[in-house]
């Protein structure tokens, strides 16, 4: 029996060498989001996203919540989740006014559903800040609207250097004794 457990084992132990060396070596490492490349929109959505920069660049929340459908969501890092234009606006009050850049990466739409998945960035310094996801919609014929913007920055957020409350404040003492 104990013949029978190692070479079982050393079979085991060795497909899982093949299969890492396998994956190692065969599959395509992912490309970093500053490297994925902008895609052009067909103008009906290509002007979402610009009445969107335009908007936030006016920091004009009214503007940017009437891009929205009734029951549209925000969904922004950080915050829970906002659904309704007047909430939508009231949750844009006092933001924007920057010089907000959007560009796509990938996009697609029906009749009346679509999405655009892409990227943001701020003035004209190169990479991006961030990425988003719209979801849109529309009635047969008419402008598209949004219906759920994602967003999320690349970067995690900065901890502050300074303890939280829960934190206990630590006094450093010179090396650890035993």
């Amino acid at each position: 029996m104990g013949v029978t457990r190692f070479v079982l084992a050393s079979i085991v132990l060795g497909f899982g060498v093949a299969a890492a060396s396998l994956h190692a070596t065969d599959l395509p490492r992912p490309t970093p989001s500053a490297e994925v490349p902008d895609v052009a929109l067909p103008p009906e959505l290509d002007r979402v996203l610009r009445d969107y920069e335009r908007a936030w660049r006016a920091g004009d929340a009214a503007a940017l919540a009437a891009l929205f459908t009734e029951d549209g969501f925000i969904l922004q890092s950080n915050r829970p989740p906002t659904r309704g234009r007047a909430a939508i606006r009231a949750a844009y009050e006092g933001q924007g006014g920057a010089p907000l850049r959007l560009r796509a990466l990938a996009f697609s739409a029906g009749d009346t559903i679509g999405y655009i998945i892409g990227a943001y960035g701020y003035g004209d310094g190169p990479g991006d800040t961030g990425k988003f996801t719209l979801t849109l919609r529309r009635k047969p014929g008419e402008p598209w609207l949004i219906f759920s913007d994602m967003d999320n920055a690349n970067a995690a957020p900065h901890r502050p250097s300074t303890p939280t409350p829960s934190e206990p404040l630590r006094q450093d003492t010179g090396p650890a004794k035993n």
